[in-house]
């Protein structure tokens, strides 16, 4: 036996103003409870690179992007699930586990991928963060 739910409705999440409106993509997608963000980057809200060769600013930014995005779609930090960071040095993990523990302090701890990429869509960019939170 089957039962054929309705799909549950995707919803844009936006700000304002919207830095990747210019990019066609969402800076994330609410689906039922679950939120589904870009990649953050560490960019201000006119899509201005923060940090430039410091990579604790970019983190620091592209963390309170993805807070905003989270937040903007009823969820937040502390609904965080999973992350997956993108980084070109794998070097500066231990800066992130200083950062994380800032930002992530809940219990359980969120599951969390520390990939080391070749680059991202910026060559200043040292870290772009997506995440997966939950609405409560």
């Amino acid at each position: 036996m089957s039962f054929a739910q309705p799909a549950p409705e995707r919803v844009r999440v936006t700000a304002d103003p919207d830095w990747y409106e210019s990019a066609g993509i969402s800076l994330g997608v609410r689906v039922g409870n679950l939120v589904f963000t870009s990649g953050q980057a560490p960019i201000d809200e006119h899509g201005t690179t923060v940090g430039v060769g410091d990579f604790e600013a970019q983190a620091r930014q592209a963390l309170a992007n993805l807070s905003t995005v989270l937040t903007n779609a009823g969820s937040s930090l502390a609904d965080t699930v999973k992350a997956t960071v993108f980084v070109t040095d794998i070097g500066q993990q231990d800066v992130f586990a200083k950062l994380r523990a800032e930002h992530f302090p809940h219990r359980p701890h969120l599951a969390e991928s520390f990939v080391e990429v070749s680059s991202l869509a910026d060559p200043e960019w040292m870290i772009e963060i997506e995440a997966i939170g939950l609405v409560p």
